[in-house]
């Protein structure tokens, strides 16, 4: 039952994220399905898989978006 579960919070953390106007908050909140599929994984007993997603799916991979979303954000001098 709650592997159900955490796979609607990861299908509905992704929809969350893709609905986000604000880039920077969507890339941020795309670490809402990586750490619902480490739990998931931990659940299976795949704690090696675990661990790995949680590092790169919940903390590395939305932080690199982010950063790209401010190195590429364009400031109101520019929009002009």
């Amino acid at each position: 039952m709650i592997e159900y579960v955490l796979m609607i919070i990861t299908v509905l953390g992704a929809i969350i994220a893709l609905m986000q106007r604000d880039l920077l908050k969507a890339a941020i909140l795309t670490g809402i399905p990586g750490i619902s599929i480490a739990f998931l994984y931990q659940f299976l007993l795949a704690p090696d898989v675990a661990l790995t997603q949680a590092i790169v799916g919940s903390a590395i991979v939305p932080v690199f978006f982010a950063l790209a979303v401010l190195k590429t954000r364009r400031t109101e001098e520019e929009a002009d």
